[in-house]
């Protein structure tokens, strides 16, 4: 696709890119994120040039931060169509009080959007085009956060997880003023963030204050800080291949959601905490400081026993740190009020609901953030009920008082709820559901089940033999907010 006449400037980017596509099968589409600076203007041009415009998409993220935002996406969608490249672009809301600060935050949606795009064409690698200068700077400001291993490794040349988009970063190793004489030989336009020169953003004060001295005592400070970043990540890969070691010992089950309490607590601190940072990332966590995770293994060895959770003060990412039973897992915040995070028999009153159920699928409860689902079944089901009954009285969903009494066709007996609870290893913040009632006999349970006894006939230890004959049955399912579609 390029020209002999390309000039050596050119040709150092050209090449750059040939690796990058090279890596890529011969069919494989490329996504090429483009703010409308420099950097991006450079890589769609070059990737048109090497891969072919029938191989690109250009992908903007509108953040909206800028008044000129408007004037830069109409920049981008004009240079993909004189290239004939397809262009997607996206708007997003960054958050202004997130705790992360602006640059972190815009970062993040930007980040979320490309992959958002990505998926609607279809298009496993994304291309960037940070280069030299960027990485050298994201090691320094990393090394003033006092950042770990994986802090300090900056960004990689390719990275990505299993199943996701594979983001690519072919001008890692190429300096800035490389790109700016190919824009310069190749008269490309771009527009310019205003933003750049505001020096309270810690990047830019780095850009214009700090890396100019740098360059004139030490003319090589890219090149070290880049060798330093690719030792912090081969570091990393340690950690990392000791974590998973630790992970299978540690972990409740496969998926890796929880784990043990006493396996985590078992290692020695830097073994511990490099697990729980292995795991927060395996579980999509942000990055935690290190003054939260140390505060969070100390909290764990206090709460000593499964009635110590509500002690635990742990909050990071939208979520809260929990240990029950043994078992430590990150749940979402907010579902509880801190003064409701302890056991207690009676949860807080909510108003009852009534329904006289003539066929409903769903039952709405905003008061307990949830809905009744009654899916259709048989009579081969065991949680099934038979339609007759849920219309023989009205349903009622009431607040727990207190002395409830069931049985459970897993457990044997009359059991009262709070026993029932503990036998399934609910936790006390997840027992604050409604129980629902055909007129005065209790039916259902959210977490438990049918109430056998509610079924009881006389014929049949679990009163199925009366109704056998139904011609319609149906599921009775509880389902929290966050797990409706």
């Amino acid at each position: 696709m390029t020209s002999p006449a390309d000039s050596t400037g050119e040709r150092i980017v050209l090449d750059a890119l040939a690796a990058a596509l090279f890596a890529l099968p011969s069919d494989g589409h490329i996504a090429l994120a483009c703010s409308g600076g420099l950097d991006s203007s450079v890589l769609l041009d070059a990737a048109v040039r090497v891969a072919g415009p029938a191989r690109c998409v250009v992908l903007h993220v509108h953040h909206g931060l800028s008044p000129n935002a408007d004037r830069w996406l109409a920049h981008c969608e004009a240079a993909a169509d004189a290239l004939g490249v397809s262009f997607g672009a996206r708007r997003v809301a960054v958050a202004q009080n997130s705790g992360l600060g602006v640059e972190a935050a815009a970062r993040d949606a930007r980040y979320r959007a490309l992959d958002a795009l990505c998926a609607e064409y279809g298009v496993r690698s994304l291309w960037l085009a940070q280069h030299a200068d960027d990485q050298a700077e994201t090691v320094l400001l990393q090394l003033l956060r006092g950042a770990g291993m994986a802090g300090l490794a900056a960004m990689a040349p390719v990275h990505g997880r299993p199943g996701g988009v594979l983001r690519v970063r072919p001008f890692l190793h190429l300096l800035r003023a490389q790109l700016e004489r190919y824009a310069v030989a190749r008269a490309l336009h771009w527009v310019d963030d205003e933003s750049n020169a505001d020096t309270r953003y810690a990047r830019n004060a780095l850009r214009q204050n700090v890396m100019p001295t740098l360059a004139a005592h030490f003319p090589g400070y890219r090149d070290a800080l880049a060798r330093a970043a690719a030792h912090a990540a081969s570091a990393q890969q340690l950690l990392d291949a000791l974590a998973q070691l630790d992970l299978r010992e540690a972990a409740c089950d496969d998926d890796g959601e929880a784990l043990e309490r006493d396996a985590l607590l078992a290692l020695d601190e830097a073994r511990a905490l490099n697990l729980m940072r292995y795991w927060m990332r395996a579980l999509g966590l942000p990055a935690a400081s290190a003054a939260r995770l140390n505060d969070a293994l100390r909290q764990l060895r206090d709460v000593g026993d499964a009635n110590g959770d509500h002690r635990l003060r742990v909050d990071h990412a939208g979520r809260r740190l929990r240990c029950y039973r043994g078992r430590v897992f990150w749940q979402t915040a907010g579902a509880r009020r801190d003064d409701e995070d302890r056991e207690a028999d009676v949860p807080a009153a909510r108003e009852s609901a009534t329904l006289d159920w003539r066929g409903e699928a769903v039952w709405r409860l905003p008061q307990w953030r949830g809905t009744f689902v009654f899916a259709p079944s048989n009579a081969d089901d065991p949680d099934a009920v038979p339609e007759a009954l849920l219309m023989r009285a009205p349903l009622v969903a009431r607040t727990r008082t207190g002395g409830e009494r069931m049985r459970n066709a897993t457990a044997g007996g009359s059991h009262t709820l709070k026993n029932l609870f503990q036998t399934f290893g609910v936790p006390a913040w997840e027992r604050d559901v409604p129980l629902l009632f055909s007129g005065d006999a209790l039916l259902f349970v959210p977490r438990i089940g049918l109430n056998r006894a509610a079924l009881a006939a006389d014929r049949g230890d679990d009163g199925r033999a009366e109704v056998a004959g139904a011609a319609r049955w149906r599921r009775i399912e509880w389902r929290a907010d966050l797990l409706i579609a």
